[in-house]
């Protein structure tokens, strides 16, 4: 860009906010990622992601430091991170990365829904155990976040009174029952 250019009242109050803007929602989406990639033990790819993710953060405050009179970066600059917050959400949401531990607590037989599990290829464990209220079953697997939606469903075809609960598993060793596994993106970035 030529300087006469970088001058104008259209660069300073237009092009340039709508830049920090936009380098904003990548640095905060690029951090959001690599959060939880921290989280899924991916020390590879973390420090990458920090580095470009840092580079674009220095570049967007050099910019909205040099102009400080400038009120309009400063909005774009909160603006994007804003932004960029919800947009990082969304997408690790639709990466649905990682694993999870899924656990369901019937009083209702849950010998259906173990088979179906099961034929299903997930690695399920079910156990008989007490409740507050009685006798109940336990199922027990661990699964793709990516899938998470799909088992849930299961449970409640199946019995839609049962208890579950959810969570992030970390790690798992070797030797568990897992559907096919794919070696696409998803398996990159769980590891699997």
């Amino acid at each position: 860009m030529n300087a006469a250019f970088m001058d104008s009242s259209t660069y300073q109050m237009i092009v340039l906010p709508l830049l920090i803007f936009l380098a904003r929602i990548c640095d905060v989406t690029i951090g959001t990622i690599r959060i939880l990639l921290l989280a899924r033990g991916r020390k590879y790819l973390v420090p990458l992601l920090g580095f470009v993710e840092v580079m674009i953060w220095v570049l967007a405050v050099r910019q909205v430091l040099l102009g400080m009179n400038n009120v309009v970066t400063c909005i774009a600059f909160a603006a994007g991170f804003a932004t960029g917050n919800f947009v990082g959400m969304i997408i690790e949401e639709k990466l649905a990365v990682g694993l999870e531990v899924i656990r369901v607590i019937t009083r209702k037989d849950a010998t259906e829904l173990f088979e179906h599990l099961k034929m299903q290829g997930y690695g399920v464990t079910c156990l008989d155990a007490q409740g507050a209220t009685g006798k109940v079953n336990i199922i027990f697997m661990i699964v793709k976040r990516c899938q998470h939606d799909k088992v849930i469903e299961m449970i409640k075809r199946f019995n839609p009174k049962a208890f579950y609960s959810v969570e992030d598993v970390k790690t798992v060793s070797d030797g568990g029952v897992f559907p096919l596994r794919s070696r696409g993106f998803s398996s990159f970035m769980t590891g699997k």
